[in-house]
């Protein structure tokens, strides 16, 4: 017999996967191991992502470590334009960085860029996508930070 359509359970709806986010280092180096239901349909990365990937080759252990990372950084060349650190990104910068300095200890070294990636996608008003949530404690409220 089948169930009343007023007993019938509601579905839950599943909310849709935002249409476009900004995706950090992290994210490319793991993207092909990713499930992509977790990521926005539109992918974006910011100009420091392929700093940071331009950087690996030089500092690979060993020369198939060498050649990963560089095959990593020309396909990630070739399938994104990045977004610019331009101006709006160094004024959401100031905001990043003030709601770190508030947070706790000052950003140094890696995590400087990271936040420079957050102000990226602060000023483009885009969700960050990180595999590394703790790096980007302390800005709720400035940048939607989603962990993947």
């Amino acid at each position: 017999m089948p169930i009343p359509v007023a007993e019938r359970p509601v579905p839950i709806h599943v909310a849709e996967r935002p249409a476009r986010g900004l995706i950090d280092t992290s994210v490319v180096i793991d993207l092909e191991q990713l499930d992509p239901t977790r990521l926005p349909r539109e992918l974006a990365i910011s100009a420091l992502t392929l700093a940071e990937l331009a950087a690996g080759p030089h500092v690979a252990a060993d020369a198939e470590e060498r050649g990963v990372r560089q095959d990593r950084l020309q396909r990630t060349e070739a399938a994104f334009d990045p977004l610019p650190f331009d101006l709006d990104a160094a004024r959401a910068y100031g905001r990043v960085y003030a709601a770190v300095a508030s947070a706790g200890p000052k950003a140094q070294g890696p995590r400087a860029v990271d936040l420079l990636i957050a102000a990226t996608a602060a000023a483009a008003g885009l969700p960050l996508y990180t595999r590394n949530i703790a790096d980007f404690r302390g800005l709720e409220g400035v940048v939607q930070v989603v962990a993947v």
